[in-house]
């Protein structure tokens, strides 16, 4: 009986990747997935229910919105497939978005709207109690993709198990990355083959994701939550401290995940895109959306950015449709003006950017501007997670001017007397998100020639440290809330 209520009850929090139930049911799973891989039908239907089961252990009765979204955009897709009027076909695709989007809309920023209008006319109005699905952001950015994608000729709709297939794929469907169905689609189809290499670079991947979030993330993230809860009660050094591991967390975190989710995804038998490509050690804020959550920079990029005008229509509006991208990226992450504050920072940065290289177009080559660069980009994006983190843009002006105006180093001898272990994580969690591809690639290669035998040993043991370390409650990835 234990047993059951364990596997059915829903207890309203997400299926962690390094939680150890988590990892005991894919264990389970992937035993019996070693029988059916090769028989396609039976392999599809076993991954989609994993995929229903895995998403209704978070989110409970939130499952039928899930099937109601797939089903209703599969029809739309269909209908704009088949049509051949334009009127009718874009019809389709702005009613396909619509609904889409609806759902989105009222759940993630129905409060935020009616609070600002009430402000706004200054009248009263008491917040609904409105639970986020889980996921929504992340899926309904990938149903759009497709109904575009098939409005635009790109991709032909599949069978409806392939698209069923194609959303709910369990690694992906809570917290990214946004995957393109013409990336992972044909991958349905063809026969499955899960090699030797396949699996070295499985494990590769969800232990270094495991380190990232499990061992990193959550370690300094306790010193970020502490600081970024009052701000006011600590000094400038120790708030610039915070940013840092703010800025070190929330990367180890949601990179972490999606190394996680690619390593799950390869023993399957599936390859899912990058997500991230050493984001920080970017000379440039362009390149460090080039580099970050590439998934959603390069959606939003084709989906919002090229249909606005890109840069067809000159300069200044380029920069305008640069500035709306990032503020639509901001809200896309949450319902706060905060996040709408951390969009038009970074909109107002790639401004900047394209303007210098217009009138700079030969960059200087010298290490020292190369230097001065990455400090800059860096420093921008680092002081840029205050307002994503922060709980108020009112902490968030605290927090700047704790930094800017209190700002002691000398105080960091005694910092690191009291906590000599936060300093040489954040020293040792930049150095290894800093360190040259090449140094990276011989680790891995490292990794790759160790002895199997030795290399499943110390992957259990890695799973064994790491829930003895974890709090009775096992920390949620960051990117779960948007």
């Amino acid at each position: 009986m234990d047993l059951l209520k364990l596997v059915f009850d829903r207890s309203g929090e997400p299926l962690l990747f390094h939680s150890g139930y988590f990892l005991f049911i894919f264990a389970l799973f992937m035993i019996y997935y070693a029988f059916v891989f090769h028989k396609q039908r039976l392999r599809d239907i076993s991954i989609i229910l994993f995929g229903f089961y895995f998403y209704y252990k978070s989110s409970g009765a939130f499952i039928l919105l899930l099937l109601l979204c797939i089903s209703t955009d599969y029809v739309f897709s269909i209908w704009i497939h088949r049509t051949k009027n334009l009127l009718f076909r874009k019809m389709y695709l702005v009613s396909g978005i619509t609904f889409s989007l609806s759902f989105l809309l009222y759940f993630k920023y129905w409060n935020f709207f009616m609070e600002n209008v009430a402000s706004i006319t200054e009248t009263s109005y008491t917040p609904e109690h409105i639970i986020l699905p889980i996921g929504i952001s992340f899926y309904t950015f990938q149903s759009i993709s497709y109904l575009v994608d098939v409005y635009q000729n790109k991709i032909q709709p599949s069978s409806f198990k392939d698209y069923i297939f194609y959303m709910t794929f369990f690694p992906h469907l809570v917290a990214g990355p946004i995957v393109r169905a013409k990336d992972f689609v044909p991958q349905i189809s063809r026969k499955i083959s899960v090699t030797y290499d396949q699996v070295n670079e499985a494990l590769y991947l969800i232990s270094k994701g495991l380190i990232k979030k499990a061992i990193i993330a959550d370690f300094v993230g306790q010193y970020a939550d502490t600081v970024f809860t009052a701000p006011e009660g600590f000094s400038g050094t120790e708030n610039l401290i915070a940013v840092l591991c703010y800025s070190l967390q929330i990367f180890c975190d949601f990179s972490g995940y999606t190394d996680m989710a690619i390593g799950i995804a390869l023993l399957l038998g599936f390859r899912l895109c990058v997500n991230f490509d050493s984001p920080y050690k970017a000379l440039h804020i362009t390149g460090f959306w080039r580099r970050w959550h590439i998934s959603l920079s390069s959606w939003l990029r084709d989906y919002i950015y090229i249909p606005l005008g890109g840069n067809r229509k000159g300069i200044c509006f380029q920069l305008l449709f640069l500035t709306l991208t990032m503020l639509i990226g901001g809200f896309w992450h949450g319902a706060s003006w905060k996040f709408i504050f951390w969009g038009a920072g970074h909109g107002v940065l790639l401004c900047i950017h394209k303007l210098f290289t217009v009138k700079y177009p030969r960059l200087p080559e010298d290490w020292k501007f190369k230097s001065i660069s990455w400090l800059f980009t860096f420093a921008s994006v680092a002081l840029l997670w205050v307002p994503f983190r922060a709980l108020s843009i009112n902490d968030t002006l605290v927090i700047y001017q704790k930094i800017f105006s209190q700002l002691d180093l000398s105080y960091l001898p005694a910092i690191y007397r009291v906590n000599p272990l936060l300093l040489a994580m954040v020293f040792g969690g930049f150095t290894a998100t800093l360190l040259p591809n090449h140094y990276k690639e011989i680790l891995k290669n490292k990794y790759f020639a160790m002895d199997f035998t030795l290399k499943l040993t110390s992957f259990i043991v890695l799973i064994q440290t790491i829930l003895q370390v974890q709090s009775t409650t096992v920390q949620p990835f960051i990117y779960f809330q948007f």
